[in-house]
């Protein structure tokens, strides 16, 4: 069974906005010795030059990864030894690095959530061009949002691309993110989080999100970014094949930080704060069905990545 978080910036001081592959390979190494066994280290928006210097460190990270999977060392090898690039790249435990998750910089400055609105873009075929020229295999995700102008016919090139479209940090009323998923958007980004709520006169994108039986969702499912209730409502409304539970850890999610959350100074959420192990664990104590929830960290994010291959 392959546990699969497909949305996380970093965990334990390591995050995507590093020069140093091996801080990419100790995200991994964290995550895997918490039971996950594929991550997709997300991209913060930033300059395109940044970002894409982001890329290449995770990247490098991916070919070490491949090279060690060929080495045979043992443990007595690795006796009194300090921990090193090498040691690094042979932990038996890491999860798999799969791709990257690009969020932003096609995103709503009004649902910036964390995010640095400085940074956002407009959705031209000519930014994503520069963007991800060469990264074209590796990058599994971009979220963007839907109602920014240009917007649906970004969706259909990165669709056409086979990279999936998630929309997100998103101010779109019901019937944008309906154009946004009638582009080829095939999942929504941590729904709720940084987007235009539900009113019962304007269901707006997270109502969309809920009531669509064909889009992906992503949950933040710890105890602070989604109400107990909030949760309830996911569950009980959204189809079940449709829901991934993702962690969004961020560099300063600990395992201290699962009962206070991951905040600034003002008290706003910069992250998730606990791994998708951890979340799934949580809400099958909590009483949700089992079976359920462990679909939502295995089957259901395997075939969210699938979604793109399968429809061309």
């Amino acid at each position: 069974m392959r546990v699969i978080d497909i949305h996380t910036h970093g965990i334990a001081g390591y995050d995507t906005r590093t020069t140093d592959a091996v801080h990419i390979l100790r995200i991994a190494e964290i995550h895997g010795s918490q039971g996950v066994s594929e991550i997709i280290p997300t991209i913060y928006p930033a300059a395109i030059k940044v970002m894409r210097e982001n890329m290449a460190v995770v990247r490098e990270a991916m070919e070490r990864q491949k090279d060690s999977n060929k080495l045979q060392v043992t443990s007595n090898e690795l006796k009194n030894k300090k921990e090193s690039e090498n040691s690094l790249l042979v932990t038996r435990h890491s999860s798999l690095i799969a791709g990257v998750h690009l969020e932003g910089p096609f995103l709503n400055f009004s649902k910036c959530g964390a995010l640095n609105s400085m940074t956002f873009l407009e959705p031209t075929e000519y930014h994503l061009k520069e963007l991800i020229e060469g990264f074209e295999d590796m990058v599994k995700i971009i979220t963007i949002a839907p109602e920014l102008n240009g917007a649906p016919g970004l969706i259909r090139k990165i669709t056409d691309r086979g990279i999936i479209a998630s929309m997100g940090h998103s101010d779109a009323t019901h019937a944008e993110a309906e154009a946004g998923f009638h582009a080829g958007a095939k999942g929504i980004t941590h729904i709720f989080n940084a987007m235009r709520g539900f009113h019962h006169r304007e269901p707006g994108i997270a109502g969309f999100g809920l009531m669509n039986k064909d889009i992906y969702i992503e949950v933040i499912a710890d105890p602070h970014h989604l109400h107990p209730k909030t949760l309830e409502l996911i569950f009980e409304t959204k189809k079940a094949e449709r829901i991934i539970i993702i962690s969004d850890t961020v560099k300063e999610t600990t395992p201290f930080t699962k009962g206070q959350g991951v905040t600034d100074i003002h008290g706003s959420l910069l992250g998730g704060s606990m791994t998708v192990s951890e979340a799934s664990v949580m809400l099958i104590e909590a009483g949700f069905d089992r079976d359920v929830v462990m679909k939502c960290i295995t089957e259901n994010p395997e075939r969210y990545m699938e979604a793109v291959t399968s429809d061309k």
